[in-house]
């Protein structure tokens, strides 16, 4: 059935080994600083949970306390500041406990749950997981995976958010807690799983719809299914098949086409950048050939110039010499 409600927030905090943490301390003094983030952080705590009563209008407690918190972490991880989706689970442990505890468990989330990898600003770690689910239903579901590939329905569409947000945006509150329940004690297993459980659930609508029905089927459809009886999913997710070490290798391959696609650019770039290079030494040579050919041009103009002035010369010489020839015989 989950952690009881009230015994939560304390739950929580001693399964991600949050309480007295040194950070707790420069939680007053971090509110007291400005971040770079404020004006996104400000842009996005209305979208979060819009519906929930806790931050509900611009005012709210909850509105207040989801700032001080994400504007807190942003300057004690300036690397990965502030990520949209980071705002939603930190949304739910507010629901459960002050701010500082809140801010607390969130820091050791980041750094033992492999969130803080997925928020960076190059988000490599979302890229591994969808990496790592894709082969979850080609392996397991094949006809559902050979039906997404013919209308090239990519699993990013669908489950970029469920890593992202721990299905805090996909699924109704109270169901997403349960995962985050078991997330607490499992990591991002229980992400998989259930995202295997849901395509599992599904897969018989899914195969008769084209990209856009899936879409709205996502979207409308999937959400609401376990709203009454969150134990139905749970149990089909622990039903499902999930291999560690199968998410390891995974892993490792992943690494390794990432690495070579990394290597690739490096070459790419080394080459563009000696190509740049070669035309700007191709443009000197035409220029300075332009110019030689110019002075070339001139030089021979300059000698057919000459020439045609020395042949005038000779001319005015040879009259000259005639009249003088033509005077001294007058005179004999």
């Amino acid at each position: 059935k989950g952690i009881p409600h009230h015994f939560r927030a304390i739950v929580w905090q001693l399964r991600g080994n949050a309480t007295d943490m040194p950070v707790k301390n420069q939680y007053s003094e971090l509110l007291k600083m400005s971040s770079p983030c404020e004006k996104l952080i400000r842009r996005d705590i209305a979208r979060t949970y819009p519906e929930h009563e806790f931050f509900k209008g611009q005012d709210s407690l909850g509105q207040e306390v989801l700032f001080n918190v994400m504007k807190a972490y942003s300057l004690v991880d300036r690397e990965v500041g502030y990520c949209q989706g980071s705002a939603f689970i930190v949304g739910l442990l507010l629901m459960q406990m002050p701010e500082e505890e809140a801010f607390c468990v969130f820091v050791r989330l980041m750094q033992e749950y492999r969130l803080r990898e997925l928020f960076k600003p190059s988000m490599a770690e979302l890229g591994l997981c969808i990496y790592q689910f894709c082969f979850l239903p080609q392996e397991q579901l094949p006809e559902l995976n050979v039906h997404f590939r013919s209308q090239s329905f990519h699993t990013s569409m669908y489950a970029s958010s469920w890593f992202l947000t721990l299905f805090l945006t996909f699924l109704p509150l109270p169901v997403a807690t349960r995962i985050f329940d078991i997330f607490m004690y499992e990591g991002l297993e229980i992400i998989f799983r259930v995202g295997l459980a849901i395509l599992q659930y599904n897969q018989t609508d899914l195969i008769q719809l084209d990209m856009e029905g899936m879409s709205q089927h996502f979207q409308k459809v999937i959400p609401h299914q376990f709203d009454s009886c969150p134990d139905k999913l749970i149990l089909r997710a622990y039903q499902v098949k999930y291999n560690p070490k199968r998410m390891k290798k995974l892993e490792k391959e992943y690494t390794t086409i990432k690495n070579k696609e990394m290597e690739e650019q490096i070459e790419i770039k080394r080459l563009r950048t000696e190509n740049r290079l070669l035309k700007q030494r191709i443009e000197t040579l035409e220029k300075e050939s332009a110019a030689l050919a110019d002075r070339l041009i001139q030089g021979q103009v300059t000698r057919a110039q000459e020439a045609e002035e020395n042949y005038i010369i000779k001319r005015e010489l040879a009259v000259v010499r005639q009249q003088c020839n033509t005077a001294s015989e007058s005179l004999e």
